[in-house]
């Protein structure tokens, strides 16, 4: 992050150029500063050690010979977008500071101002932006009680809040920061420089963290900021009124985008306010776990986003990744998905229609992101202009759709016409991208522009014909006329024919071999075609600067009709994919049960193997069978079974159809899976104790309508604490009465599979092998019962461990299931054939006797030295021992 510059207290303050600068900067001290020089940025003092490092540029100095010279370096201007690119990837601010008017025109010192600064989240150059992910700006405020969070996406305007209450708060906002992901996030100075947690939750985040003064989060600083952006005179309309920690952080993120657009942001035009209760909960383990967003090498291929996104808009793209972490709990609304899905998967032809129409669209909500903030180029305004003219054809294919879901869209459909013509009116077909280059207005828009265009065509047509005149006039056959920006028009004649010039020639320049002159006639003219060339131009920007503010006021309906757009580009994309990969419309209802037939993982089915992909049927009821205990070796399929049963839920709660022959899914409030290791060595955790965190969530927070997924949980301790832990968060999750949550239990521990014989809502389940020659062969296929063994050692011979260390493994076994001790006391487990046991005489241990007292007794019996009273009064003796009892 960039410190402040020091001042510099030489001479070198005292020029008017360097006070200008400094004067800035104070304004900007956590920027780095981009001083527009010319045709250069240039960057002093501190700025310039950083930058030179960071951009790999040379540093350089002004007043090199003087005691204290000042530190420099500089860019050229129109490659500034790649260096505030690299500024912004190492976590820097860039303030870009523009000359603010004609150097030419200017009395003293030009006038210059900061127009904006650029940061990690407010990003507007899309090479720096992923089309198919927000670029969200994060505000967190934190309170006694709470707290409350704020997000926008200054690229496409969306302004949201919410607030987080109670023991768990800081929890659920790191699930919420986790599904956002924002590129940075702004906090009070209180957060970081306090002695609570508050500053170990904001490091864990690793992200770009910026501190804002306490007081841009108060209560009265932020509504007022919330009230002066929106012209309202309460909250209540945006749902936050009574929402104090929202509210809070809200104002502090206007008033910080305020302070760094410059500019009015008349696209942020709404702020809706949600809750986390709303949609399915998704904690940090589990959209890791089932790999929603990021496979495990966290990329996004592989990952179930990366197969539903068959958008064609990146709009469509960003929707998508929106619903997949945030399902709905409300049956209405996934039922109205579904019935669209449905539509356009049972009619190809309707669909391919659509997504055809809908390839033509650009991203209209960055578009006017950037027409909106006052930096959208000519050929934004084409595009979105572009992207306007396919929704007349689109309504009229959505009109012949029956879903009555559809009438949601269809009845609020706005084809935009008026923003159409005031683009079409006034842009030309083909603009180009810098408005600065001219050329942008069509004939008819103006009656100045035409007439100074009409004058500068004409003018250089007259030019050509003055050339002609003046050589036939002077007899001078190379005479010709040209222009350059330093002497304007000139007549230029070579050396040889100097005598031939006429006395109203006025020499204006000297070459080698020829003189350059110029004329009262070409003076005149030339005044009339240079002046009209730069009006032009200047009005030319004034026309297109007055079109994109029209546009920009139009900014809630362009904004309405593209959420139309990126839903319906969505549930297309799910129906395309229905229709690829055969997936079956679930029944989503008010139940308890959760039922699928031939269900297959989304995922690993996609994968290219030798084996193919073999489906499982799974039942669930909360009164029945509320948790499934599945044994099998390994790679046998058990961690596949139990993802694909959540994904299948999550997939059915999103809208979209599920990889089954049929599905029914009662509807689920949130998934919980503790599903594979890993250990968290930076954080000082291991593999056990993020297993323990996270199944404390699961017990805690664990509802009836939850499903939870849990694989192998204990074996990150001894044997017996693991079976220990395991047996008691089975009884846990069981719950009283049919209160207990649906949960599917894979484990290694046999000794949980008598779960079932006490308690009446465990089934077993197991995966079926067919074992050969001491091999076996995964069926992965689910059936009732349980697991006699975990073929370990058969799974490891599939790894390839050498011969000679399986035959031990085996010898091991063997003498583990054969008791633990031999009749010298030494542990079997260290026989060997190659080795055979000690002999001689063994001191015996007077603590560590591995016999039990039953053993003993019966070691101690001379069976026909007893009498019958003895033998029975001995029989009571044994059973007294075996029973435990002391008395």
């Amino acid at each position: 992050m960039s410190k402040p510059a020091k001042s510099d207290p030489g001479a070198e303050e005292d020029t008017p150029m360097m006070r200008q600068y400094h004067s800035i900067k104070k304004d900007h001290p956590k920027a780095i500063l981009f001083y527009r020089m010319g045709d250069f940025y240039e960057m002093f003092n501190e700025d310039a050690k950083i930058a030179s490092v960071i951009l790999n540029i040379a540093l350089t100095s002004r007043n090199k010979n003087k005691s204290n010279p000042t530190p420099m370096c500089g860019i050229p201007y129109h490659a500034a977008q790649n260096y505030i690119a690299k500024l912004i990837k190492s976590g820097e601010k860039v303030a870009i500071c523009e000359q603010m008017e004609d150097p030419k025109l200017a009395k003293g010192l030009v006038k210059r101002e900061v127009v904006r600064v650029v940061t990690p989240g407010t990003v507007l150059d899309d090479n720096l932006l992923d089309p198919k992910s927000h670029q969200f700006l994060v505000a967190i405020y934190f309170s006694q009680d709470g707290i409350g969070l704020a997000l926008a996406d200054l690229t496409t305007g969306l302004f949201q809040t919410t607030e987080f209450n109670g023991a768990n708060a800081a929890t659920l906002l790191a699930d919420e920061i986790n599904k956002l992901g924002p590129t940075e996030v702004i906090v009070p100075d209180s957060a970081i420089n306090g002695a609570d947690n508050r500053k170990q939750l904001l490091d864990d985040m690793q992200i770009s963290i910026f501190t804002r003064e306490d007081w841009t989060f108060g209560q009265s600083q932020a509504r007022r900021s919330l009230l002066e952006h929106f012209k309202t005179q309460s909250l209540e309309g945006f749902g936050c009124e009574t929402l104090k920690k929202a509210a809070s952080a809200a104002g502090a993120l206007i008033q910080y985008l305020q302070e760094t657009q410059k500019t009015a942001l008349s696209h942020i035009n709404a702020l809706s306010t949600f809750n986390i209760n709303n949609y399915m909960m998704l904690d940090q383990a589990t959209t890791r776990s089932l790999e929603l967003t990021q496979a495990s090498d966290g990329s996004r291929k592989n990952s179930l986003l990366a197969l539903l996104d068959l958008a064609n808009t990146p709009l469509g793209a960003r929707r998508i990744k929106d619903w997949v972490l945030k399902p709905l709990v409300r049956l209405p609304e996934i039922r109205g998905r579904l019935e669209i899905v449905r539509e356009f998967k049972d009619d190809p032809s309707q669909r391919n229609a659509v997504r055809e129409q809908l390839k033509k669209i650009y991203d209209i909500e960055r578009l006017l992101g950037r027409i909106s903030l006052s930096v959208g180029s000519p050929r934004d305004l084409a595009s979105l202009k572009s992207s306007i003219q396919t929704f007349p054809a689109i309504k009229v294919l959505l009109d012949r759709c029956q879903a009555q879901a559809l009438k949601k869209y269809t009845s609020c459909w706005d084809n935009l016409e008026s923003v159409f013509q005031r683009i079409d009116n006034t842009i030309v077909e083909d603009p180009p991208f810098d408005m600065k280059n001219g050329s942008l207005i069509k004939p008819g828009c103006s009656e100045e522009l035409d007439r100074l265009k009409a004058i500068a065509s004409d003018g250089k047509q007259w030019i050509a014909k003055l050339e002609a005149s003046e050589r036939v006039a002077t007899g001078i056959p190379l005479l010709k006329i040209g222009y350059n920006k330093i002497y304007g028009y000139y007549i230029e004649v070579t050396k040889k024919n100097v005598g031939r010039v006429p006395t109203e020639y006025i020499r204006k320049q000297s070459l080698v071999n020829a003189e350059r002159y110029i004329s009262p006639q070409l003076k005149k003219y030339e005044d009339e075609i240079v002046g009209a060339e730069e009006k032009i131009l200047e009005l030319e920007q004034n026309l297109f600067r007055q079109v994109r503010e029209d546009v920009a006021d139009e900014s809630a309906r362009i904004q309405s009709m593209a959420k139309v757009i990126s839903e319906l580009d969505a549930l297309l994309a799910f129906a395309e994919v229905a229709h690829r990969y055969n997936y079956c419309h679930p029944d989503v209802n008010d139940g308890s049960v959760l039922r699928v037939e031939n269900g297959r993982h989304p995922l690993v089915e996609q994968m290219e193997t030798a084996d193919q992909f073999i489906p499982n049927d799974l039942i669930m009821d909360s009164g029945a069978e509320q948790i499934l205990i599945i044994t099998g070796p390994n790679m046998a399929g058990k961690s596949t079974y139990l993802r694909q049963a959540a994904l299948i839920a999550l997939m059915a709660q999103i809208g979209s159809f599920v990889p089954a022959d049929a599905a029914e899914v009662s509807l689920i409030d949130r998934i919980f899976s503790r599903v594979g290791a890993q250990d968290y060595l930076l954080k000082g955790q291991s593999t056990f104790m993020v297993e323990m965190n996270e199944t404390a969530n699961i017990l805690n927070n664990a509802t009836s309508r939850s499903l939870i997924i849990l694989d192998e949980i204990g074996r990150g301790t001894s044997t017996f604490d693991g079976i220990s832990i395991a047996w008691s968060i089975v009884e846990r999750l069981h719950g009283a009465g049919n209160s207990g949550a649906k949960t599917l239990f894979a484990t290694h521990y046999h000794e949980l599979t008598d779960l079932a014989a006490v308690l009446p809502r465990v089934k077993n389940f197991t995966v079926q092998i067919k074992e050969w020659n001491d091999e076996i062969l995964f069926l992965r296929k689910i059936i009732p019962g349980t697991a006699d063994k975990s073929y370990g050692i058969q799974v490891a011979r599939l790894a390839g461990l050498p011969p000679q260390v399986l035959a031990r493994a085996n010898e091991i076994l063997l003498n583990l299931e054969n008791g633990e001790f031999d009749e010298l006391g030494l542990p079997k487990i260290s026989h060997s054939q190659d080795r055979p046991s000690p002999t001689g005489t063994q001191q015996l241990s007077l603590f560590n006797d591995p016999s039990t007292p039953l053993v003993r007794k019966l070691q101690e019996i001379e069976p026909d030295s007893l009498s019958p009273r003895q033998a029975l009064d001995t029989l009571y003796e044994l059973i007294k021992i075996f029973r435990g009892d002391k008395s």
